[in-house]
């Protein structure tokens, strides 16, 4: 029975995102649909999805419109109460390492942005045993936004030195997009894709609160360093103008032995 899968497993992870549930929700980029058909060509069935490091459910709600039932699991409650709600999505407190889910159950196991947070030989033990033989693993992230070349100066100063001694060491593999990460599976060739958005000033604004290192800069300084950024971009962005943002997105995708 589809309930039999619900779980509750006691969580010793990284959480940097439980404090930011709402920011992460509002404004984080949304995944591409050339990356999601992508993936689902290579698909044998569309029975049961695993999303791991759900987040605010966006990858979860995406499967959920090709799989009969989608589990999305995340470290924090704050991000799952935050999640998008389906009927056909059940979302549960877990670890990427360890789960209850019963053995050889998903067609298909999703991380987005969140590989690079794991005990990875862990995880991919956990993959294999509860993945079916044939079933898809596809984890995937996004590097650094691009704007216009004046606009991109200030942000990566921004994300290299003022906020840059607060990332976690895991975020260089992100930079180096996965390339150093092993991944046990029968690896299949990827294209790259990307993210296209229409944002404000204000939406720069919410997405560069949202990382971790600038979570940890306000809890150190006991105030934010955005509204300087946003203020250094006054004469290249006016307030309320749109602009097109891009993220290049890159994918690595598997077949379970």
């Amino acid at each position: 029975m589809v309930e039999d899968l619900i779980i509750m497993t006691p969580i010793k992870a990284k959480d940097y995102f439980s404090g930011q549930a709402s920011l992460y929700a509002a404004f984080r980029p949304t995944y591409p649909p050339e990356l999601y058909d992508f993936i689902f060509r290579h698909l044998e069935n569309h029975n049961l999805a695993w999303d791991c490091a759900t987040g605010n459910g966006q990858v979860a709600r995406a499967l959920a419109n090709h799989f009969e039932h989608v589990y999305a699991t995340d470290i924090s409650q704050q991000q799952l109460d935050a999640a998008v709600k389906k009927e056909n999505i059940i979302y549960s407190l877990a670890s990427a390492e360890k789960t209850n889910f019963n053995n050889d159950q998903f067609d298909l196991v999703t991380v987005g942005q969140a590989l690079h947070w794991f005990e990875r030989v862990q995880f991919y033990e956990e993959v294999n045993r509860v993945a079916k033989s044939g079933a898809l693993v596809a984890a995937w992230g996004y590097g650094r936004l691009y704007i216009e070349p004046d606009i991109d100066a200030v942000v990566d100063n921004f994300y290299s030195n003022t906020v840059g001694p607060y990332w976690d060491t895991a975020r260089r593999l992100v930079e180096q997009e996965y390339k150093q990460i092993s991944f046990p599976f029968m690896e299949i060739t990827s294209p790259k894709f990307y993210i296209s958005a229409e944002w404000t000033p204000d939406h720069l604004a919410g997405y560069l609160e949202s990382w971790s290192a600038t979570q940890k800069y306000i809890k150190q300084h006991q105030l934010s360093p955005v509204p300087d950024v946003i203020k250094a971009l006054s004469g290249l962005w006016r307030d309320g103008e749109i602009k097109m943002v891009q993220f290049p997105v890159f994918l690595k995708l598997g077949r379970v032995a």
